[in-house]
């Protein structure tokens, strides 16, 4: 069986800039030192029988702590991560404030093989990012999704990524 995980991702526009990106940094000691590759979208997995794009909204307010921004969603479509999780993700033009927003946690045994159990965040930070420079950053299937994010806001264009022509 599949797994499946939805999410949003919130953009904002700046007046001087590139669109940027609302992105966490993945929590627990197995991703402290890491940068890239260790930033993702927010989404959490799918509960059966639920609607993707109220997992999006649920997940968002749980792993954030803020109000799940309003405005018009853009489908983004799913894209397959290397564990084989399919991801779904809707973008939302909104400006939160990265340094309000604050995480649950989850329970793993660390150290490894110590019998202790540790609680970490499952996201230890939160920032935007460029859009550019979100690509070197986040989860390499979640590529896909910033170069159709880029696409679909139509205000640039992403090295590799395919323009708003097709």
């Amino acid at each position: 069986m599949v797994r499946r995980s939805a999410g949003l991702l919130p953009f904002r526009r700046a007046a001087d800039g590139p669109p940027e990106v609302f992105l966490g940094h993945m929590g627990g000691p197995l991703w402290a030192r890491r940068e890239q590759g260790a930033w993702t979208v927010i989404k959490g997995e799918v509960d059966p029988g639920e609607d993707a794009a109220a997992t999006a909204e649920r997940e968002f307010a749980e792993e954030t702590g803020l109000a799940v921004p309003s405005g018009p969603r853009v489908p983004l479509g799913t894209v397959r991560q290397r564990g084989g999780k399919e991801v779904t993700v809707w973008a939302v033009e909104a400006d939160l404030d990265a340094d309000a927003a604050v995480s649950g946690t989850f329970e793993m045994p660390w150290p490894p093989r110590s019998g202790h159990v540790q609680a970490f965040p499952e996201i230890d930070r939160f920032r935007w990012w460029p859009l550019v420079a979100a690509r070197d950053v986040v989860v390499g299937a979640q590529v896909e999704l910033l170069d159709r994010l880029a696409a679909a806001v139509g205000t640039l264009v992403v090295p590799g990524a395919p323009d708003a022509s097709g």
